[in-house]
């Protein structure tokens, strides 16, 4: 198996990252870090590790200083929990899923999962089923359908769940095939612009306009992470958009927070506006969606030549489920996670990684992506889209190896989690959050902003 350095030094390199930037990176830290037979430490340590390490090149590119840049990877795993380990006004979070999420067994003995935290995902599934909104309602209705069948079905009705497969059985459907093909992380220029100069500032990304168009966990940490390097993140949420409150929270920090109702055309003229004075724009919409509301990675670089895009998708953007939604658990349920934890746990069933690790390593990807893609804007010009999703990313976690015997490590404590909480203040109370692990020693990652309530701020960058 590869050790971390080379892990990272496939990703970076990858992405066109500079061979010799790697010689300012310090690994700290050693697997296992958290119960489990995959490398989650060292997919949390690499992944951040390598959005640490593109900010510390664009810093060079804006300032000649070059500078160290270390992750330890206890602290990568905790990061990649944040959500937690959260603490407003020292109150934990509440319940994390919906009463009726979770897994169930169906008609042929396979087990399925459900994605209810979003009431029209739970209407949905409860429409297919004809039935209640209750644990015992959904099982005995689920007993009267095959896993696929009700697989398709939901997803036909708008709902997201996924059937539990082997990794042998996900390997050999049409669409882990076309995943195959594909990068961890997709660089492409779409578009001629001119190069745009790096503004004045004292960080990485200072002056850098990001619009983040993403709810949930990858998106939020992926530009909770450029804020973390200075930049200006905009969060564009809709009124009437569901939410996850404590997820919104933790991934709030650092940025600005207005709505904009995308489906009427006074919200998109005032997305036009903002698009046009944007570097970066990050979402994880579907494309049907997004085209529909005009601002597809190709009518953003016609409304800004320039424009550095980047897409989130749960499970890629070729074959034939690239419209298809996902969360983290439905893809570990699906591509073979769970069903090989399980296996190596001794259990008839599924079994969750210990992180949501998909979500979390591909927000970071998607940082990364988007610092790459800014600084190759930056040196040659162009318009450019940059492309990940939670399947690449399990394919590539997947690749790293198993650790033998991982499960029976013993979880974190309190006490091996504290030394990485700092205390913030925000629009919700006093955080008690999770700090970025990547330490950068001449620009050190911090938010200069609270986290605040979706809507709080009008939709416009700072002056």
């Amino acid at each position: 198996m590869q050790d971390v350095r080379e892990i990272l030094a496939d990703i970076w390199t990858s992405a066109g990252g500079a061979p010799s930037a790697l010689a300012y990176m310090n690994l700290t830290g050693a697997e296992p870090q958290l119960p489990s037979s995959f490398r989650v430490g060292a997919a949390a340590q690499t992944s951040i590790a390598a959005a640490g390490l593109a900010a510390a090149e664009i810093w060079r590119a804006r300032s000649g200083e070059t500078q160290d840049v270390a992750v330890d990877m206890r602290h990568a795993v905790v990061e990649c929990r944040s959500e937690r380990y959260l603490r407003v006004d020292d109150k934990p979070p509440p319940p994390t899923w919906d009463k009726i999420a979770g897994v169930y067994r169906v008609r042929d003995n396979r087990f399925v999962r459900l994605h209810t935290n979003f009431p029209h995902h739970r209407d949905a599934v409860c429409r297919v089923l004809n039935c209640k909104a209750e644990r015992e309602d959904v099982q005995a209705a689920l007993m009267q359908w095959d896993g696929e069948a009700f697989e398709t079905a939901a997803y036909a009705a708008g709902g997201v769940v996924a059937m539990m497969r082997s990794y042998d059985e996900w390997s050999a459907t049409p669409h882990a095939k076309a995943l195959a093909t594909l990068p961890l992380i997709l660089i492409e220029k779409i578009g001629e612009a001119a190069p745009k100069p790096w503004p004045g500032g004292d960080r990485p990304l200072a002056g850098i306009r990001v619009l983040d168009l993403s709810r949930v966990i990858a998106g939020p940490v992926a530009g909770r992470t450029l804020a973390a390097h200075g930049a200006d993140v905009l969060l564009i949420s809709g009124p009437d958009l569901p939410a996850i409150p404590w997820l919104t929270i933790d991934t709030g920090r650092g940025k600005l927070t207005s709505f904009v109702e995308l489906k009427s055309e006074a919200g998109r003229s005032v997305m036009r506006d903002l698009l046009a004075q944007a570097d970066i724009l990050s979402q994880g919409y579907r494309p049907q969606a997004i085209t529909g509301l005009g601002f597809s990675p190709e009518q953003a670089a016609r409304i800004n030549p320039g424009i550095v895009y980047v897409t989130l998708s749960a499970y890629g953007h070729a074959g034939p489920w690239a419209d298809r939604r996902g969360f983290d658990s439905l893809v570990q349920t699906t591509t073979g996670f769970n069903h090989a934890e399980g296996q190596a746990a001794g259990i008839d069933g599924p079994k969750e990684l210990p992180a949501q690790m998909l979500d979390h390593a591909t927000g970071y990807f998607m940082a990364f992506g988007a610092m790459m893609a800014k600084a190759r804007q930056a040196r040659e010009g162009g318009s450019w889209h940059v492309r990940v999703s939670l399947a690449q990313t399990g394919r590539w976690l997947w690749d790293l190896g198993r650790v033998a015997g991982g499960l029976a490590t013993e979880d974190l404590k309190a006490d091996a989690v504290t030394p990485f909480i700092e205390q913030l203040p925000s629009g919700f109370g006093t955080l008690s959050s999770v700090r970025h692990a990547a330490a950068l020693s001449k620009t050190p990652a911090r938010w200069a902003r609270p986290a605040m309530p979706l809507g709080s701020h009008a939709p416009e960058f700072p002056g």
